[in-house]
């Protein structure tokens, strides 16, 4: 004959012992379970492709706000710098400190900027709207400027408008990132591999300039720019690119550009 007689833990009222209680602290412990493995898991995916970034790139992160950020083409003689070398030597002989440094567009043979180039709110090149082969004319091609309240923009070549109010402005192209959209031009995995720089403006205003340590495509070097966020990039030149960043160990001086950029402090 059957018993129909309650369990002891029923009868007793002991919540503990409960078969439903007991599935939901195990469905509950699953559930911790599997979200710490998706978080560990997601930690350990960042941190890869951080240390994929960092083997592939070097990058200063300079915010305008706060540091001293100048472009250099000439001295007071009129005689282009060319080289990072000459650049931290005069800037040494004034008492200031070279912290940062990188070429900063395309030039031609004389060392002039191919494309726009203001210095200290004077309009030292005019914007460049003509058409041609090569990088810089690669469209849409476009200008990275700082304005007087150091505010940093990069825009496409045919929305740039003058203004006195600009500080500092460099053209330059292709751009890599326009709105958050990588260059439609760019091919993923082309072949077309060089030694490359630029520059992008983080989601926090601050700007962030890159070189990479080995060849890199087109795509791949605005997909590392999209990767941190940026909505617009500019790229600044290819295999005779050279960065000057002490606090990374690159100390590399040498270089025949046009203009530089820099970010520099006053020694005490």
């Amino acid at each position: 004959m059957e018993n129909h007689r309650k369990p002891i833990y029923e009868e007793l009222n002991i919540p503990g012992n409960h078969p439903t209680m007991h599935t939901q602290e195990k469905s509950k412990q699953i559930f911790l379970f599997l979200t710490a493995l998706l978080l560990l898991t997601s930690l350990c995916s960042i941190t890869l492709h951080s240390n994929q970034e960092e083997a592939s790139f070097v990058s200063f992160i300079s915010d305008p706000q706060k540091q001293n950020l100048s472009f250099y083409w000439k001295d007071e003689n009129n005689i282009p710098f060319k080289s990072i070398q000459n650049l931290k030597q005069w800037l040494q002989k004034r008492k200031t400190h070279l912290v940062f440094a990188m070429n900063g567009g395309m030039y031609k043979e004389d060392n002039s900027p191919l494309g726009l180039y203001i210095e200290n709110n004077k309009l030292l090149k005019k914007l460049n709207t003509l058409k041609g082969t090569g990088n810089f004319y690669t469209q849409p091609n476009g200008v990275f400027y700082i304005t007087d309240n150091s505010k940093a923009v990069i825009c496409k070549t045919d929305d740039f408008s003058y203004h006195a109010n600009i500080k500092y402005a460099t053209q330059s192209g292709p751009l890599l990132l326009t709105d958050g959209k990588i260059n439609p031009l760019f091919k993923e995995g082309s072949a077309n591999l060089n030694i490359r720089n630029g520059v992008g403006i983080l989601p926090d205003g601050n700007l962030i300039f890159s070189i990479s340590k080995k060849e890199v495509n087109f795509y791949d070097f605005a997909i590392f720019f999209k990767s941190l966020g940026c909505k617009n990039a500019l790229y600044l030149d290819g295999f005779v690119s050279r960065m000057y960043l002490p606090e990374k160990n690159r100390t590399q001086l040498d270089g025949n550009f046009g203009v530089m950029i820099a970010v520099i402090q006053k020694e005490k």
